[in-house]
């Protein structure tokens, strides 16, 4: 998963090498998001989960995609090849993602919650470590794409020793006449918006946190000092994600999926109204805060695919789960491009302040849910 944001790491060294334009900066992020969502549809139509063992199919996918990450060293920065290249590396997350959630979901015996929260604190402490990379090689943008194109390719070479759970069955088929169920049943609606509220803020916060945080310690320290340190504070903002999907995953099979996600969403839209107040204050006080909500952001992220699968059809998981997730990631396109243009219109102090928007939103929606009789189905009884 250290591809997912390499390229995005490094934006401020490229801004200080190349003329990048803030629409050409969210592509790099925003061009694996397109990728990823054309790629799960294809993945989900075509049934390639089913027609090519999991392994193989997470092995060639981390190759190629590592192949393409490694291949913004030879194309010209400022041209069209960089997003085209990132595209294909989302194109290929497809085969990374969702396959490997379904791997680790083999083994879970009555802890699916704690399981799938396990896989999702992987998936984001992968997304962190360009970061850590990018801290570590000094300046040198392209360390981190060699390092982030490394790792994949040690990550598509060691699934090879993973085992299939027991628990193993045929990925649900994907349906398209039953995309509009999704809306008409009232829990799912409820679920989905949840979730649409989670992703609002999600990427977004992941993809400029780390903006944010050198622009805000510059006000405090010099310029070399301010990056080095944001770079290691952002790492630290996302990595702290996986302590926070394991707690999540942990207390959602006991106090219930729908209290799980409104503290979470509550706590991480809190952060992104208030954050921006704080900038220029002193780095540690800032850090603590992106902390916290690096923490809260992400910790109830996989009991949203985990809800709809419970309230869904069993004939129709399949279908909701691929619809879920592609509106959900194709959300993420306007948060992500939105944000230069909240930091140019409001100011850093102002510019998260939209995205609070979406988990308030969700917080609405699962307690709603909650009060519905079908979250009954959540979390053994727990909502």
């Amino acid at each position: 998963m250290s591809l997912w944001f390499s390229a995005s790491a490094v934006v401020p060294s490229l801004s200080a090498d190349y003329e990048l334009s803030s629409f050409t900066q969210s592509l790099f992020t925003s061009a694996v998001q397109v990728g990823f969502v054309v790629g799960s549809l294809i993945s989900a139509m075509l049934g390639l989960a089913d027609r090519i063992d999991s392994r193989r199919f997470f092995m060639v996918a981390g190759l190629i995609a590592a192949i393409a990450n490694a291949g913004i060293l030879i194309v010209e920065i400022e041209g069209p090849a960089v997003p085209l290249l990132r595209f294909i590396t989302g194109l290929c997350m497809a085969g990374l993602y969702p396959v490997g959630m379904r791997l680790a979901s083999t083994w879970a015996k009555g802890d699916m919650g704690l399981v799938v929260g396990l896989f999702v604190g992987a998936l984001t402490l992968g997304s962190a470590s360009p970061h850590l990379f990018n801290a570590l090689g000094g300046l040198d943008w392209r360390v981190t794409i060699i390092a982030s194109s490394l790792a994949a390719v040690a990550a598509a070479l060691a699934v090879n020793f993973v085992a299939v759970g027991p628990n193993s069955r045929p990925a649900p088929k994907f349906h398209p006449g039953d995309i509009l169920w999704a809306w008409k049943d009232k829990p799912l609606r409820l679920a989905n918006l949840g979730y649409l509220g989670h992703m609002w803020e999600l990427y977004a916060m992941w993809a400029w946190v780390g903006v944010f945080l050198a622009a805000s310690f510059a006000q405090q320290m010099a310029p070399e000092a301010a990056v080095s340190s944001a770079k290691f504070a952002t790492f630290a903002t996302v990595g702290i994600g996986a302590l926070g999907c394991l707690a999540g995953g942990y207390f959602a099979d006991r106090i219930g999926r729908t209290s799980l996600t409104m503290i979470a969403m509550a706590v991480s839209g809190s952060c992104a109204a208030v954050v921006g107040f704080f900038f220029g204050a002193d780095p540690w006080l800032v850090t603590l805060i992106c902390m916290i909500w690096g923490l809260s952001v992400i910790a109830d992220s996989a009991q949203f695919s985990a809800s709809v699968a419970e309230l869904s059809d069993p004939g129709r998981v399949g279908t909701m789960l691929t619809l879920q997730t592609s509106i959900g990631f194709t959300l993420t396109l306007i948060t992500i491009h939105l944000m230069p243009y909240a930091v140019e219109a409001l100011g850093w102090r102002y510019a998260f302040l939209p995205l609070a928007i979406g988990p308030f939103l969700g917080v609405w929606a699962m307690a709603r849910l909650r009060a519905h009789p079908a979250s009954q189905k959540l979390a053994g009884g727990n909502g």
